[in-house]
């Protein structure tokens, strides 16, 4: 059985990124989801789970870098 890639930066799934990204706050960290053009040119999500805000900063630094689509 495969199993799949964890998925730690926006680039490990997606090339451009739409211009916005949702951030949810749970008990025990953040998920930060954004959408946008994978190396396939599909249109998948990118969900990232972060344990920090550190984390969540970088993930955030990393989408305002990126190409939009």
């Amino acid at each position: 059985m495969a199993t799949k890639k964890t998925v730690s930066k926006i680039s490990d799934k997606l090339i451009s990124v739409n211009d916005n990204f949702t951030v949810y706050m749970y008990d025990n960290g953040y998920m930060f989801e954004i959408s946008g053009k994978d190396s396939t040119d599909e249109w998948p999500s990118a969900k990232i789970l972060c344990n920090t805000v550190e984390d969540l900063i970088t993930l955030i630094k990393e989408a305002a870098e990126m190409d939009r689509t």
